[in-house]
């Protein structure tokens, strides 16, 4: 990075505010390339959109019912609620403290003071952009399989969704669209401020919408009930073979899978105003809010359950549709997922860009191959075009698995919940393991509760890993394994390979980093004061 290109925000062009926030990115050895175009409401939008809990939940609605039902469900969607504050509260304080888009990685590279600290912040960052990457893709394929599920709604007798070369034709142009659409955004700030507005306030009615249109279709209709409380709030299920102790466990998935991907705002954090105040708050909000929606959507969706076998064996693949087919009836229920359909194109576009971030974060780092041309922010559409076209070449090579098999591509969607989890446990870990050290707090601190939430954090995100590769059945048959392992495997030899090859060399050593300590140093002197304490161990890391 030049030092032009370094100081594309100049100082005479910022407010007092927009000065301190550049100032402390530039003490973290990063120029200011990304205008701060998002309010917090429009992050949190943001946020409580790609969280999409109960859209999530209704989603992976069948996963829950097998996994333990009603109990699982709910009463584990309390337990996952309270961990889940533990690890955002933790991040928040990590994120408040030292604001930039890499995150969990930076803060690693950081607080993990032994000799291994940069491999174990490189496999870190590696695990957080595989991760953001396999979330996009699972977006993409949930939305190609619910496209081709609602011609079923209409007509069971309908089988051309079946066609691999058709669901590829669709991945690929919702992947195409979904860079294109976050290429075009940020010509204006105002573009994806508004998108994210929209988009959050739209889920937050189709929410509301859903909900009343089966609690009164059901109410209304003489031939549907609703379920006792008893099979709402106290039905276990298990149809996997597992003991129960286990499946409480795979069954929290489902809750995870709904509340995994909050570190969006850590990635997006460059483009936030006062991102140490702002940045923590949206962080354990966004779980609150998506923790309590998603309640609220699961109980009406068990109360309104008409067939549970049914539920479990849809025609469409998708329970979540034959429950609205049931409940609301085809044509009703075939409206409301096109509403639904458009919302999730919504979280589609918000997922890309988080995922661009990151992976224009990871290379401005020195962390990807072809680092200095992915860093490149386009003068014209102020965007890292060319971060957004190389990831989404990434997640299009997925929709090339539609013509070998899907099993595989299950795989990969699934394994995003894991590895974003680990990228969450890893800096914990190293919180606990070393401590803050001299890195001073932001605005928002834990205080005397950092110990409970780090322990909770950590044994959480360690333990739901670990379930989350079990099998859907003590003897799965070649179609039933989780191949999730497998992937990840895949994931781990590849950040190790290009360990060797090139991050060791360049990871957190890039001549940018050096030239933004210059202009920390010099923006110190102008105004008379110390930027941020840590410049002098940013300079030793660099």
């Amino acid at each position: 990075m030049s030092t032009e290109k370094s100081s594309i925000m100049h100082r005479e062009d910022l407010d007092d505010a927009a000065i301190h926030d550049a100032e402390q990115l530039a003490a973290m050895g990063h120029a200011q390339s990304l205008s701060r175009k998002f309010s917090p409401w429009s992050m949190l939008a943001l946020s409580f959109s790609i969280l999409g809990t109960w859209a999530t939940f209704a989603v992976d609605l069948s996963n829950g019912l097998t996994n333990g039902g009603a109990i699982t469900i709910l009463w584990g969607l309390c337990l996952v609620t309270f961990c889940n504050l533990c690890v955002a509260v933790s991040l928040a304080e990590l994120c408040s403290s030292m604001p930039t888009a890499l995150g969990q990685a930076y803060w690693v590279s950081r607080l993990w003071t032994s000799p291994l600290g940069r491999f174990v912040s490189y496999s870190c960052a590696w695990i957080n952009v595989f991760g953001w990457w396999t979330l996009a893709a699972s977006q993409n394929a949930f939305m190609t399989d619910i496209i081709l599920g609602m011609n079923v709604m209409l007509d069971e007798s309908w089988t051309e969704g079946d066609k691999r070369w058709l669901k590829f034709v669709i991945y690929i142009s919702i992947t195409i669209i979904m860079t294109v659409s976050n290429i075009v955004a940020c010509r204006r700030d105002w573009i994806l401020r508004w998108f994210n507005n929209v988009v959050g306030a739209w889920f937050g009615a189709e929410f509301i919408i859903f909900a009343l249109a089966m609690l009164i279709s059901v109410g209304v209709k003489s031939d549907l009930s609703f379920q006792p409380a008893s099979f709402v709030f106290t039905q276990w299920i298990n149809n996997t073979g597992w003991s129960d102790g286990v499946v409480w466990f795979i069954g929290l998935v489902q809750s995870a899978y709904g509340l995994t991907a909050f570190d969006s705002v850590i990635h997006l954090i460059e483009e936030l105003p006062s991102p140490q105040k702002n940045g923590p708050r949206i962080i354990w909000l966004s779980v609150l809010i998506g923790s309590i929606s998603g309640m609220i959507f699961m109980i009406v969706c068990l109360f309104c359950i008409q067939s549970l076998e049914k539920v479990l064996q849809p025609p469409s693949g998708f329970p979540f549709l034959e429950l609205l087919k049931e409940t609301i009836g085809p044509k009703g229920g075939f409206a409301l997922i096109v509403f639904f359909t458009t919302q999730m194109l919504g979280q589609a576009v918000s997922m890309t860009t988080t995922a661009s971030r990151l992976t224009w974060g990871f290379a401005r780092d020195g962390g990807l191959p072809f680092n200095n041309y992915l860093t490149h922010v386009d003068n014209y559409w102020k965007v890292p075009a060319r971060a957004l076209w190389f990831q989404g070449g990434i997640i299009g090579l997925v929709g090339v698995l539609y013509f070998f098999t899907e099993v595989v591509i299950q795989a990969v969607v699934s394994v995003c919940t894991i590895a974003l989890t680990i990228s969450y446990g890893i800096p914990i870990l190293a919180l606990v393991m070393f401590g803050m050290g001299d890195i001073p707090p932001g605005d928002f601190t834990l205080g005397r509760l950092r110990p409970v939430a780090n322990w909770v954090g950590l044994t959480y995100c360690g333990v739901t890993t670990v379930f989350f590769f079990f099998p859907s059945s003590p003897k799965p048959t070649a179609i039933g394994m989780n191949y999730a392992i497998a992937v990840f495997g895949i994931m781990v030899l590849i950040a190790i390979s290009f360990w060797f090859i090139k991050g060791q060399h360049t990871y957190l050593r890039t001549d940018g980093a050096l030239v933004e300590m210059n202009r920390a140093e010099q923006l110190e002197a102008q105004n008379g004061r110390r930027i941020y304490p840590e410049q002098d161990q940013a300079s030793k890391i660099s």
